[in-house]
């Protein structure tokens, strides 16, 4: 029996309060007696509950009540010891302690029941104020662009739990956002080898296609999303900017529609409809051209062109040219048709003809084919286009045919770097035939933007013969151009272009050419 019982159970003293916190209280019929100790203890002591009655003096019986793994999660430990001692005086005394017995049991089973349901409940709280969600600590990282610090926490969460498919997919995402696209890429061609029927994986897995130039590829990960959960708008928005990347603008517009009847306040979907509606496919052209030379006349050119893209796949381009060198004039029509193919590239194949006076060809054929790669768009080189034409220039008393090769190089923030070789094989009447090369490298950047207005230039160096479409410009001379132009979008649907150059020969003979040209889209 604890000591702080006294035996005396008429002792009239009152409860007493210890100086180990607890408060020990008699009643002056010695009926029961009870202990109750509160502490707040540090966080390294495990609590407990204790209930324990007496029914006698000498037998002790201790009911426990483990709150291990509840109270500590609200940093609180109660410890309740009930010590109920019972005089055998009388029968009746007996069963009176009985009933206090059962009403004190009923009290503290209450009372353990009230305290676990306050631990349930506080715990969620403590673990939220402890530790913030992983996924939110990473999305703060990624628009820090911190991307070493979102990596450390998504390789700590695999590394804790690594069947876990929904860390792993925000390991690609954040793979992805930093522009690690190939690890993105095989992150998610993994998880999708234990998780196939989730949508947004696919999703993710287009997105990284996408980046990487894999247009078709992106195109099928997306179909396989939008099977896999159809009632999706965003799903089928993302399918649909996909297919107008690839050309399809009449499935493009059907996808839109599908996301504007799911969500009919998707914005996206209105964007979509409203880029397909009002992307132009003709181009109406005029331009001039002026060459002044110091060892003749000068000499005029002017042409008006029209451009048009009819499908997907078949576009035109029809031209009318007109030229005055010396005060004869002449003039020639040409045509041209073009094929595209995602897979294979562009092929265009036209001629000319026309009343040329000695001044122009009498008659032109030529093809041309392009080709076009994407290396991603977090790649110093963006994309590369190279293009390969044969051109046939048949004049009175020569023919030309001239093999070029021009590639692209499209660089970050719309810079472009093109470089092209020319080999002319000209034969003269009377004379055997010769080859001869030339070059160009021509240099693209942006100056300023406002808005859809936009102003860009460019620079070039040739050296040779740079153009067979007049007579002065073919022959047995060598030559240097320097040059540049502007090109200012006034719209969408409007732009004017200037250009200008100069060319220094053998024989200290001069060519300064200047130009402008004005271009309507509808």
């Amino acid at each position: 029996m604890p000591p702080s019982f006294y035996k005396n159970r008429n002792d009239p003293r009152p409860a007493i309060v210890h100086s180990a916190g607890y408060i020990e209280n008699r009643d002056t019929d010695c009926t029961n007696l009870v202990q109750i100790q509160e502490s707040v203890p540090s966080r390294e002591t495990i609590p407990s509950i204790s209930i324990a009655h007496s029914v006698s003096k000498r037998n002790w019986a201790t009911y426990r009540f483990p709150a291990n793994g509840l109270l500590p999660r609200i940093g609180l430990s109660i410890a309740v010891e009930v010590n109920v001692v019972v005089c055998k005086k009388s029968t009746s005394r007996n069963s009176r302690a009985r009933v206090i017995r059962k009403r004190l049991r009923l009290r503290l089973l209450r009372f353990s029941a009230l305290v676990a349901g306050v631990s349930l409940l506080a715990a969620p709280l403590r673990s939220q104020t402890q530790r913030p969600d992983w996924r939110a600590v990473v999305r703060e990282y990624a628009e820090a662009r911190d991307w070493i610090s979102a990596m450390r926490i998504v390789d700590r969460e695999a590394a804790a739990d690594p069947q876990d498919m929904d860390v792993r997919a925000w390991r690609a995402r954040v793979l992805s956002w930093s522009g690690r696209l190939p690890e993105a890429e095989k992150e998610y061609l993994e998880i999708l080898r234990f998780a196939l029927n989730d949508p947004d994986d696919w999703m993710g897995l287009a997105g990284v296609y996408s980046r990487e130039g894999k247009s078709e590829d992106a195109l099928r990960a997306l179909s396989r999303a939008v099977e896999l959960d159809p009632q999706r708008a965003d799903l089928h928005a993302a399918r649909a900017r996909a297919l107008r990347a690839e050309g399809e603008r009449i499935e493009a517009r059907m996808e839109f529609q599908k996301a504007l009847r799911l969500d009919p306040d998707s914005s996206e979907a209105q964007a979509g409809l409203i880029s397909l509606r009002g992307e132009p496919r003709h181009a109406l052209r005029f331009s001039e051209d002026n060459d002044l030379f110091n060892f003749t006349s000068t000499n005029h050119a002017g042409w008006v062109s029209l451009a048009s893209q009819w499908t997907q796949h078949w576009g035109t381009n029809f031209a009318g040219s007109f030229y005055e060198r010396a005060g004869i004039r002449a003039g020639k029509f040409s045509a041209a048709v073009t094929g595209r193919s995602h897979r294979w590239g562009a092929l265009t194949a036209g001629g000319a003809a026309g009343h040329d006076n000695g001044v122009i060809p009498k008659s032109e054929a030529f093809f041309d084919v392009d080709h076009g790669w994407k290396t991603g768009e977090n790649n110093f080189v963006r994309s590369v286009e190279f293009s390969y034409a044969q051109h046939w220039y048949w004049y009175r008393q020569s023919r030309i045919l001239t093999l070029n090769g021009t590639a692209i190089v499209y660089l970050p923030r719309e810079w472009t770097l093109s470089l092209g070789a020319t080999g002319a094989r000209s034969t003269f009447t009377g004379t055997a035939a010769e080859w001869k090369p030339s070059g160009l490298a021509r240099l693209g950047f942006p100056l300023a933007n406002w808005s859809e207005r936009r102003l860009s230039g460019n620079m070039f160096f040739a050296a040779g013969t740079e153009d067979f479409a007049q007579i002065d410009q073919i022959g047995r001379f060598a030559s240097q151009t320097y040059g540049g132009g502007l090109r200012f979008q006034i719209s969408a649907r409007q732009d004017v272009t200037g250009f200008a150059s100069y060319q220094k020969r053998n024989q200290d003979r001069t060519d300064t050419n200047f130009g402008l040209s004005y271009g309507i889209h509808f």
